[in-house]
Parts: structure tokens; C-alpha cells; sequence
């Protein structure tokens, strides 16, 4: 990608065939393995042109992203207000990302409208007005994108924490999850939980009304363990096969272990057809990426997955029933 000229006095707006990935907080280095064609990084931003773009049609979206950009387009601009003005005759939302010449890209920023910050209560839908970004690749050029695949500035937001009631910040992690998924259990529902302990991911389907089974070699938090629609198990779950626990409505896992391990369980769960919705998190091992079991679970009719704001050094596999036979 070539920046255009400096000596534009009106803003020139040209679309790209292109389109932009933004790192996963901290794994940029997981993304560029994934992007071996890129033609450029600006900071966590890594732009794929043409035929590299094409050539990622029809397989699985690169898993270490928080947000991609979509539409992106490239706008020469003049002042800072020119460049506001090109944006807010756009759209109204635009998340402005760190790469460089952040003076001058604040001052745009600060042109626009603000973005909405505060901490969201759970359960909540995200919003469905679109959410733009833009960054600068130098003092007259702007690469921005109308469309991103997160409704969230940059693809981060925050929960309105309880700091009393679970016993890990673990939980956080699905209740991302359940909002990207666009359903949560309801009251009565039939929850298995494995990997249990301490209990947040337990907590926070327990205060949904679900009946939870909560499994794990290691006792619950007895706070959550003595809650009333919570059962406990100690054993490990992947010893256990479908048969033994019978029909569930969610099967939720933020289990310790190797993916393939995961994938043989859920396996087991699929052919059973006793699960009607999933939620695991894919956690890898040391500091690599076992991308052969991630392109396993994504072949699974109606998967997706995500790297959730509050993730780690892992992937979240979304399964829900309505899409696995849709």
C-alpha cells in the first residue's frame, strides 16, 4: 500500500480491496503467523491487499483478533478538521487506534462524537449501530474502515464487576461469551460445568437460574458450592461419558488442558446428541498455537470461534444448537 501525496485540499476517499486485523491483545505475533501474506503493520493493525485477501476466502477468519476491519478505505486529508469531517460524514461512531502521530490523531478523535465507555451490566445486547476505526499511516492519510466485525471501540469493553459474590474473574470470560453468542441459559435450564473449580464460570450460570453441575477434582468455593441450584461433582469430567450425565441443556468447560483432549470430548458429546449448546474455552499449551485442533473445532457445522476481550492465551468455541441445524 502506497501513501498517497501530501498536497490534497479536500478529502479523497478511495475504498481498498483489502481487509485490516486487529492483534488480539498481546498476540500479534500468533496473527502474523496466521497472515503470512500481509502488506503492511501498523502497530497491532495488519493489512492483507488483493489476492492474499482472496486467498483467505471460504476458510476459517484468523483466529487472533479482536476486531477486523472490513471496509477499510484510505482518506487523504488536508487539517484535522478536514479529516473529522470526512469521518462524521460517514457515520457517527469511529474508535481511533494507536499507531503513530498520536497527537495529531487525538486531535481528530476529538472532533468526533464520543464513544460510549461505561461499564455494561450483564446480560446485555450488544449494540447494532455500526462501529468505524480509523488510524493514521502519516499526517495527511488516514486508513479507516466504516465496517468493523466488533461492535465495541477497537473490540474492547468492560462488565460492571461483582467483586463480592464469584470467586474468580473467570466468569467475565462467559458472560463474553454468552453475549457474543446472543443467548444464555434460562431459569431451570440444565448446566454442566467441568472443570468447575473455583467456581466463577458455576456463579455466574447459577445466578442466571440455571441448574448447574458443577465437576472437578477440586472443591468449589463454598460460597458457590452451597448455593441452591448448584450440584457438585468431584471427578473428572472427560472420564465421564454422556450416558452418565443425560441430556444438558449448556455444556460449558474452561478446563486446563491440551486442545485435542478438549476436541475428543466434545466429540463424544456431539455424537451423543445429548448437548444442545457449548461453550469451551480452547486453551493452548507454552507459547504456541495448536492452529490443527482450532481448524477442527471451526469445521464443526455451526462453530464459532472467537478471541474474547477477556481472554488469555486461548480461544473461545461457541456451538449452539439452533445453528449446528440451521
Amino acid at each position: 500500500m502506497t501513501a498517497p501525496g501530501q498536497g490534497a485540499h479536500t478529502p479523497a476517499v478511495r475504498e481498498l480491496d483489502a481487509a485490516c486485523y486487529h492483534a488480539a491483545r498481546g498476540f500479534l505475533s500468533l496473527l502474523l503467523d496466521e497472515l503470512p501474506e500481509r502488506d503492511r503493520v501498523d502497530g497491532e493493525l495488519v493489512t492483507v491487499l488483493g489476492s492474499a485477501r482472496a486467498a483467505l476466502t471460504g476458510k476459517p477468519r484468523p483466529y487472533w483478533t479482536r476486531n477486523v476491519w472490513e471496509k477499510p478505505l484510505l482518506v487523504e486529508f488536508a487539517s484535522v478538521g478536514e479529516a473529522a469531517k470526512a469521518l462524521r460524514s460517514i457515520q457517527r461512531n469511529w474508535a481511533y487506534l494507536p499507531s503513530r502521530l498520536h497527537r495529531r490523531a487525538a486531535l481528530i478523535a476529538d472532533k468526533l462524537p464520543p464513544l460510549p465507555s461505561k461499564p455494561k451490566a450483564f446480560p446485555f445486547v450488544p449494540p447494532n449501530v455500526p462501529m468505524g476505526a480509523f488510524t493514521l499511516l502519516d499526517e495527511n492519510t488516514m486508513l479507516a474502515s466504516p465496517l468493523c466485525s466488533s461492535p465495541f471501540p477497537n473490540g474492547e469493553f468492560e462488565f460492571e464487576e461483582d467483586r463480592e459474590g464469584p470467586p474468580s474473574r473467570a466468569y467475565r470470560k462467559l458472560w463474553e461469551a454468552l453475549v457474543v453468542a446472543g443467548a444464555h441459559p434460562a431459569a431451570g435450564e440444565k448446566c454442566v460445568d467441568a472443570g468447575a473449580s473455583p467456581g466463577g464460570w458455576t456463579w455466574a450460570l447459577a445466578r442466571l437460574g440455571a441448574d448447574v453441575l458443577a465437576i472437578d477434582r477440586a472443591d468449589l468455593e463454598p460460597r458457590v458450592a452451597e448455593l441452591s441450584n448448584v450440584r457438585t461433582m468431584r471427578h473428572d469430567a472427560f472420564t465421564l461419558k454422556p450416558r452418565d450425565l443425560g441430556r444438558v441443556d449448556w455444556l460449558c468447560s474452561d478446563v486446563i488442558c491440551y486442545p485435542p483432549a478438549l476436541f475428543e470430548w466434545v466429540s463424544s458429546w456431539l455424537e451423543s446428541g445429548l448437548a444442545r449448546n457449548f461453550i469451551c474455552t480452547i486453551k493452548m499449551q507454552g507459547a504456541g498455537f495448536d492452529k490443527a485442533t482450532t481448524d477442527r473445532f471451526a469445521s464443526i457445522p455451526g462453530s464459532r470461534i472467537v478471541h474474547l476481550w477477556h481472554n488469555r492465551h486461548e480461544l473461545t468455541w461457541i456451538n449452539l444448537g439452533k445453528d449446528r441445524t440451521a
